[in-house]
């Protein structure tokens, strides 16, 4: 099963902290893609490109300017769309319905006003809590769900930074071999 994130109405310079945030969770707990709507920020999709170069595996970034077409386009190839919402269905009631399926799946983050176009052709609108929240949490938290915690068993192929796990202290392991000139 792969999964993707779907972050809409990014908004330059505004929401560039948290779309980037929203990246990061996604690529750390098994995602191998974000796309991004709203807003082109050039600036933003190569930071991420650029954090997911050092730290290994083969994340993407990729700007969609039509939402609704990608998610039109993602459920005719067969995937699957969980929209990410507190108006949706509690994730504990519908997240192994949602695992029991291998289908691709899309996940979608809100941004300012998500479209009722994505409520209604969600597979799933899934609530984390029924309370206003960041959308990095509830990707964090939905993600894990979804992985059954094996987000932590993950291996970034050709790392050049790799952090040391370590009680106390901080040690990160630099692979000068991985280096991309």
């Amino acid at each position: 099963m792969k999964i993707n994130v779907l972050r809409l109405d990014h908004r330059f310079v505004r929401d560039t902290r948290i779309t980037t945030h929203v990246c990061l969770t996604a690529r750390a707990f098994g995602a191998s893609k974000v796309y991004l709507s709203g807003d082109k920020d050039n600036k933003l999709i190569e930071n991420v490109q650029d954090t997911s170069n050092r730290w290994g595996g083969s994340f993407e970034i990729e700007y969609k300017k039509n939402p609704m077409n990608l998610i039109d386009q993602w459920k005719n190839e067969g995937g699957e769309v969980i929209h990410l919402t507190m108006y949706g269905s509690q994730v504990p009631k519908v997240i192994d319905e949602i695992k029991a399926s291998n289908k691709d799946k899309l996940i979608v983050v809100g941004g300012s006003k998500v479209q009722i176009e994505v409520y209604k052709n969600a597979t799933w609108n899934v609530s984390i809590t029924s309370q206003p929240h960041s959308e990095v949490s509830s990707l964090g938290v939905f993600q894990h769900m979804l992985m059954d915690g094996s987000e932590f068993d993950l291996k970034f192929e050709n790392p050049v930074l790799e952090v040391v796990p370590l009680a106390h202290g901080k040690t990160v392991n630099i692979n000068n071999e991985n280096k991309k000139n």
